[in-house]
C-alpha cells in the first residue's frame, strides 16, 4: 500500500501518459476507492461528435488501477489488467465533465475485482457502468 496525498501522487505519475494526455484529474485515491473525472473536449470525441467509448474506458481502468495501488497486498509489486466490461447508458458533449467512482468489490491476494460508475455530473446521469479484474503481481 501506498502512503501520502495519492491523488497527487497519480496526477503527477501520468502526466506525458494516456490518462494525463485525456486531462484526467483525481479527487481521491486511497484504500479500496477512487474518484476522478474530465471535462469533455474535442479530443476526446469520436468523428461522429458523441464521446468515445475509450475516453470512458480510460478514466474507468485508471481509477480502478490507481486504487488497486492503493490497495495492493503486502509484497505485491503492481497489478495488470485481465478483463474488462462496460455498459454504456448515456454519453456526454463537449465541455460537460465526466466523473467515475471506483469501488473495491473482492481484494484477494492474487486478483482485485472493481466496480466503477461514470457520470455525466452536468446532467446528473448515470453514463457507464464498469467492471475489471485485476491480477495482482509479485516479485520473482
Amino acid at each position: 500500500m501506498m502512503d501520502g496525498d495519492l491523488a497527487a501522487q497519480f496526477a503527477e505519475r501520468q502526466k506525458g501518459t494516456l490518462p494525463g494526455e485525456l486531462g484526467l484529474e483525481w479527487e481521491e485515491v486511497a484504500n479500496g476507492r477512487a474518484r476522478g473525472r474530465f471535462t469533455v473536449r474535442k479530443g476526446h470525441t469520436a468523428p461522429n461528435g458523441f464521446l468515445h467509448a475509450a475516453s470512458v474506458i480510460a478514466l474507468g481502468d485508471s481509477a480502478c488501477g490507481y486504487a488497486c495501488m492503493a490497495s495492493a497486498p503486502e509484497g505485491a509489486s503492481g497489478f495488470t489488467t485481465i478483463e474488462l466490461k462496460a455498459n454504456y447508458l448515456a454519453t456526454a458533449k463537449e465541455g460537460e465533465v465526466v466523473s467515475c467512482e471506483a469501488r473495491l468489490v473482492h481484494g484477494g491476494r492474487m486478483t482485485q475485482v472493481w466496480d466503477a460508475e461514470a457520470r455525466n455530473e452536468t446532467t446528473g446521469k448515470t453514463m457507464a457502468l464498469f467492471r475489471c479484474t485485476q491480477m495482482i503481481l509479485y516479485p520473482k
